[in-house]
């Protein structure tokens, strides 16, 4: 068994890749549009793995834009996605920079959650061990739900 994808529905593809490419750092892999069945698949991927992915041999994060306009609720009954990353404190003020809100702020050093344009809950977890707790991320309060 080899894990491929996660899919999830977007409302509107650029904000959505606004998102994910430009605030999160995904890359996109692959883009098909599907004039019969009305949607388009974008396939994007984590730098680290993205030469994994341009062989089909990686991990993605597909996403699926219907072209007939669908409202999705609940996003956080999906559960969630979740990203290594080198510096948790570093990251997330490149995402507040980008007007991206911390919903679970980093408080421990280890673990974030943020959400995506469609609720979408996105955790993320530093690379290694858990960094020391730091100002202003040790007394940050939780935003919304995550």
């Amino acid at each position: 068994m080899q894990y491929l994808h996660t899919m999830v529905r977007v409302k509107d593809i650029q904000t959505s890749l606004s998102f994910y490419c430009d605030a999160l750092g995904l890359q996109e892999v692959k883009r098909t549009d599907y004039e019969q069945g009305r949607f388009t698949l974008i396939f994007l991927a984590a730098p680290d793995d993205l030469d994994r992915a341009n062989s089909h041999n990686g991990p993605m994060l597909e996403l699926t834009y219907n072209w007939d306009p669908e409202d999705y609720e609940g996003g956080r009954n999906f559960g969630h996605l979740a990203y290594r990353v080198d510096n948790l404190y570093d990251f997330c003020e490149h995402l507040m920079n980008k007007g991206v809100t911390i919903n679970r702020p980093p408080r421990d050093g280890h673990m974030a959650f943020i959400r995506s344009p469609d609720g979408i809950s996105i955790e993320l977890l530093q690379k290694g061990d858990a960094l020391a707790p730091k100002e202003p991320w040790a007394s940050m309060e939780n935003t919304g739900s995550w």
